[in-house]
């Protein structure tokens, strides 16, 4: 799926908050994404994080542990310097999704 954003998706709006915020906004709307597509998070193969300060790493990488407990999967970090305004990640991911979805 393309880079998902911390946005809300009940307003639209990047979720208030730092790094961790907007680390699990994206995560769960990931999560929400897949579960459309007959998935879960499991299904991730391969992951890239954008993160607008490389500061934020170690918080980020927190969060993400959070979500993917079980084993690591694949991901590459960037950091990135065209950013909407107030947004300090986004995450693309590569899931594998039944077949009949």
């Amino acid at each position: 799926m393309s880079g998902q954003g911390a946005f809300d998706p009940e307003t639209g709006r990047i979720v208030d908050g730092g790094i961790r915020e907007q680390t699990s906004q994206v995560l769960r709307n990931i999560s929400l994404i897949l579960q459309s597509a007959g998935a879960d998070l499991s299904s991730v193969v391969k992951v890239t994080v954008f993160l607008h300060a490389w500061k934020d790493f170690a918080e980020m990488n927190e969060v993400y542990a959070s979500f993917f407990p079980a084993k690591a999967r694949a991901r590459s970090t960037v950091q990135g310097e065209r950013w909407p305004e107030g947004s300090l990640v986004a995450i693309e991911a590569i899931a594998l999704v039944p077949p009949e979805h």
